[in-house]
């Protein structure tokens, strides 16, 4: 309704409309009826009255059918100013409660406010089933001080699939695009957004949130079971367990083990399976695969009420290019760069985020900030962070375009790091980020006040790929090899690290984590069981895919479950019973956890008995308390081996690899070792000790000793 010289007009667009009227007030009186100005479907006429006044429509169809119902247009403005100038600044950081679609009241009318960024645009209207998919009945309002597009749609409600239609400059009409602040999108291979409401009303995790400050410190023993929802486990015709299910299963399973975490692959929405949630088309949305928002919030709370935390896997570094999602959203390379020597990511053939516009960096930042905030989750592990750091990642000479200085860093991508990191830290009290970042590039997981990128903690996959490197050689010639296991003490502080054994390394004819072990099948068992060993003593937090902890024969695919009927093998139960074990005592043992970040907490004994390919090592707690590893990686059994000790005392072996409960030998030290005041490895002290084949002992000093 506007005001005009005349007094008052009403224009609507109703193409189906045969007759239209103006109605006021509670019983539906007809004030003025409006005349058809142009066969398309558009109707106006002069309302009496010279104030605008709160009105409905009613219209009759062709068939006779008559409907009443709220005119979109006859509500005001959406946005605040303040809202309008922080989006255009870029420091709005509860961009998610503006942008989207939110259900809402305005003049006691219920309906859905729908906001997107597209400053480029001629047009964008919202289109759904409810005006049969068609861009000319519900335009948007323009708001030119951000580039947002807004309106107020009454009736519309929750569960309503919608997209945007967006004509570029030039008038071409884009594909129907997804909104990128969708909290919920069809189930692929549909791909519209749908009208939901994210998170939970009410969350009952406030017990867990108290803990997590301890939980995902540098100091705590970090345990992390690394999970692909969709083939962790499968209903017997091969269909996805949902949220709940997984709640039901999955949460009891991994907190039985130990496991202290657990880290989601990509639940973000994605519309391609065999991404694994890599490739996303909707950042804000967890995947419809395994059910709606709140019940992978549920799904969150029930892992937080089991004492468990939960790690998102967040892909911030591209996007897929396919036609419904970000590409070329409003006509113009709004989120990628326009030169593709900046925009195309050749390993993935995926788009790269512009890092250095400043509303890209705040979608992106936002987003980080919805998953701690509205799903509770406790931590962030950022995805390919090298590809980020870096111009010419994955690029030959001449397909990338140096900084201002002449240099491959990404300077836009390392600023908006720091922010992100600075912002998800300042915001959640307790939460942890985590890089996988396999390059060179100093203090990723250092303060930004200190020069770092702010994450809490890397992974080190230089250890991962030596450590597994040194596990495939024949332990005949491991000796050769010896400084593949010693390497990563060089540079085991200069991060704070997680040792990762993911999934990237059981696919893609890599094999399975025990396909990788030489010798004969005893052998193999015995050799991932001493290399677990090592692991879960080695400095550095944990991370194990899902898998791992039962020895699968096959690699994984993710469009099956895993092989649990393997478990019906005992040596396979073996390696699941040395899982939880390992992770008990790591977690109730100080010394293999409490300096995991810290050059003080470890100490080799001997780092150079590359001959026997015999590893022994001291780990130490902060008020002093330590324990003694011993790792052989042969098949030979080294009887009096003599190892130095800090202290005098007598000595029980706390844990051996190669304990016939978990499919060993049985070579173990049983009952107490007493030191003796004969100095070795450079210690006062040492005991004599039986070393079992292919195994790894850990040893304490006798409690009140």
């Amino acid at each position: 309704m506007h005001e005009v010289p005349e007094g008052l007009v009403v224009r609507a667009f109703l193409p189906q409309a045969a007759s239209v009227e103006v109605i006021k007030g509670p019983r539906s009186e007809p004030v003025a009826t409006l005349s058809r100005v142009d066969e398309a479907g558009l109707f106006a006429g002069n309302v009496p009255g010279s104030r605008p006044f709160r009105y409905r429509l009613r219209t009759v169809l062709a068939d006779g059918t008559i409907r009443e119902f709220e005119d979109p247009y006859r509500f005001g403005i959406i946005l605040r100013d303040v809202d309008l100038f922080l989006m255009a600044e870029g420091t709005h950081r509860r961009l998610a409660a503006k942008l989207g679609a939110h259900p809402a009241t305005i003049d006691r009318v219920k309906g859905a406010i729908f906001a997107v960024w597209a400053p480029n645009a001629r047009s964008v209207a919202v289109v759904g089933d409810f005006n049969d998919w068609d861009g000319r009945r519900h335009p948007m309002r323009y708001r030119v001080e951000a580039g947002v597009w807004e309106l107020f749609i009454p009736s519309v409600a929750l569960g309503t699939a919608y997209k945007y239609e967006i004509v570029a400059q030039n008038g071409e009409r884009l594909p129907l695009k997804a909104d990128p602040f969708a909290f919920e999108m069809e189930r692929p291979p549909a791909t519209a957004s749908v009208i939901a409401a994210p998170g939970k009303r009410s969350w009952n995790d406030r017990a867990w949130a108290r803990r997590r400050p301890r939980a995902n410190g540098r100091d705590a023993p970090i345990s992390i079971y690394e999970v692909h929802l969709g083939s962790w486990k499968r209903h017997p015709d091969n269909t996805y367990l949902s949220y709940a299910e997984l709640a039901e299963s999955l949460v009891p399973y991994a907190k039985d083990l130990g496991f202290t975490h657990l880290e989601l692959l990509p639940v973000a929405e994605y519309p391609f399976d065999g991404s694994w949630g890599y490739q996303t088309l909707g950042l804000f949305a967890p995947t419809s695969r395994f059910g709606a928002p709140v019940e992978f919030a549920s799904f969150v709370e029930r892992a937080h009420a089991a004492g468990l935390g939960i790690i998102v896997d967040w892909v911030p570094g591209h996007f897929v290019s396919d036609a419904h999602g970000l590409e070329c959203f409003d006509g113009t390379h709004l989120y990628e760069h326009a030169d593709p020597r900046r925009a195309w990511h050749p390993d993935w053939h995926t788009l790269i985020y512009n890092f250095g516009r400043r509303e890209v960096s705040n979608f992106l930042i936002n987003n980080a900030l919805f998953w701690l905030d509205r799903y509770h989750v406790d931590g962030l592990r950022v995805d390919a962070v090298a590809s980020m750091l870096y111009l010419d990642f994955g690029r030959r000479a001449g397909e990338w375009i140096p900084n201002e200085h002449g240099g491959n860093e990404n300077e836009a991508a390392v600023t908006f790091l720091r922010h992100c990191n600075e912002a998800a830290y300042n915001a959640n009290p307790g939460i942890a980020t985590f890089a996988e970042e396999s390059s060179t590039w100093p203090k990723v997981s250092r303060p930004t006040w200190d020069g770092g990128l702010g994450f809490g903690f890397k992974w080190n996959m230089g250890w991962m790929h030596d450590t597994l490197d040194y596990m495939a050689e024949d332990p005949l010639f491991r000796k050769h090899h010896h400084g593949k296991i010693t390497f990563g003490l060089v540079y085991a502080w200069d991060e704070n690290f997680v040792l990762p054994l993911s999934h990237d390394e059981v696919v893609h004819l890599k094999r399975s984590l025990i396909g990788k072990m030489p010798g004969d099948e005893w052998q193999r068992f015995a050799n991932l069981r001493a290399y677990y060993g090592f692991m879960w003593t080695h400095p550095g937090k944990k991370l194990l895919f899902m898998g791992g902890e039962f020895a699968q024969e096959t690699e994984w695919n993710h469009d099956r479950g895993l092989d649990w009927q393997v478990l019906e093998n005992a040596r396979n139960q073996g390696v699941q019973h040395l899982i939880r074990d390992l992770n008990g005592l790591y977690a109730t043992t100080p010394a293999l956890f409490e300096l995991d970040c810290e050059r003080d907490g470890f100490a080799w004994l001997d780092p150079d008995n590359a001959e026997q390919s015999i590893f022994s090592y001291l780990r130490f707690a902060a008020d002093g308390t330590f324990v003694a590893v011993v790792v052989n990686f042969t098949p030979v059994v080294r009887t009096d081996f003599r190892l130095g000790v800090p202290q005098g005392g007598p000595y029980r072996e706390v844990l051996n690899t190669d304990a016939t409960v978990y499919g060993g030998s049985g070579v173990l030290n049983e009952g107490t070792l007493q030191s003796e005041a004969v100095r070795w490895n450079g210690r006062e002290h040492s005991l004599v000790l039986t070393v079992p084949p292919l195994a790894a002992v850990v040893l304490a000093r006798s409690v009140g000793s």
